[in-house]
């Protein structure tokens, strides 16, 4: 006898309302536990909506966006912060910092949360490119630079070296300005001492003649010379801040690795910002993931993440420096 052929078919299955709420509540129910599981490892709870404050918070403070995957990165630099404060709630700790936006607590909190990744002579060919620059401008005043996001200080120190390269010098014509928003990482700066494999970039050649290396209880370390240290102004600034107070005439301005963590219409009104602060055909430099295309209207892309200030946006007398402190506005 012959058998019918055996047909395979895929089970054709209703869901139901009640079953697609069902299963909805069934994934609620395990991310809470999941959450649960993840606290019950924690000295403090930290939950989504605590997580939606910190993120509010910051990027109302310092303009960074947190991206929902730093949740675990945000609690483990925050609860050192909670222990010193004696808070034993996330709740009550951004209580005390929204109702109050002059508690120094602001400071730590930003501080904690900002991310001061930098290196000696990091994106080495925009060094080249200054040092030529500096080659190039022949006048009487003095060359303005501003780094304005110094971190631990390894990005104006290679400004300072490149200037003195440039010129021979350990005198240059060049001063240069260095901010940051995170007053821990400047006062790190300000000491010029790292530590011998943070400077594992810097040629052997350059070692010699720009740093001191330590000795007894220094040893490991080394230390920037005065002469370099002397070409640099730390100070702290919020790129967020709706006031800046700065004295027109920049040559260059490095804005590096900061403009990633802000969202594309802050990026703008920073850029805004920099062009009326410098000279005609000052040059600003970009981080290598970085792109200023929506600031056309202010800045031209010259090539490997450096661009230049477009003349009619620029400062329309070249001060060189010695204009007055203005305040520059958001």
């Amino acid at each position: 006898m012959n058998r019918p052929p055996v047909k395979f078919e895929f089970s054709k299955s209703t869901h139901t309302s009640d079953m697609v709420a069902g299963a909805r509540q069934a994934a609620v129910a395990v991310n809470r536990s999941l959450l649960s599981d993840d606290n019950a490892d924690r000295e403090f709870e930290f939950n989504d909506k605590d997580f939606a404050r910190v993120r509010a918070l910051i990027l109302k403070i310092a303009g960074i966006s947190l991206a929902p995957s730093k949740q675990s990165m945000v609690y483990s630099r925050l609860a050192r912060r909670l222990r010193a404060c004696n808070h034993n709630r996330f709740s009550t700790y951004l209580d005390a910092l929204e109702s109050n936006s002059g508690n120094p607590e602001c400071e730590h909190f930003t501080n904690s949360l900002t991310t001061n990744l930098t290196s000696f002579y990091r994106e080495a060919h925009h060094f080249e490119i200054l040092k030529k620059q500096l080659q190039s401008l022949s006048r009487n005043a003095r060359i303005e630079l501003w780094c304005s996001a110094a971190s631990t200080g390894e990005e104006p120190y290679t400004m300072a070296i490149t200037a003195m390269e440039a010129f021979n010098s350990m005198n240059p014509p060049v001063r240069i300005l260095a901010t940051d928003i995170d007053t821990k990482v400047l006062e790190h700066a300000k000491k010029g001492v790292y530590r011998m494999d943070q400077v594992d970039k810097v040629p052997d050649e350059i070692l010699r003649k720009y740093f001191l290396k330590g000795k007894g209880e220094s040893e490991g370390l080394i230390r920037v010379r005065p002469e370099v240290q002397a070409l640099l102004t730390f100070r702290k600034l919020n790129l967020m801040d709706n006031v800046w107070s700065l004295r027109p005439g920049f040559d260059d301005i490095f804005c590096r690795n900061v403009m990633i963590y802000f969202e594309k219409d802050v990026q703008l009104q920073i850029l805004k910002r920099f062009a009326p602060l410098m000279n005609q055909n000052g040059l600003l430099y970009a981080g290598h993931s970085e792109n200023f295309a929506m600031a056309r209207d202010y800045f031209t892309l010259r090539g490997k993440t450096v661009y230049t200030v477009n003349a009619d946006k620029a400062v329309k007398t070249s001060t060189g420096g010695e204009g007055q402190a203005r305040q520059v506005t958001a």
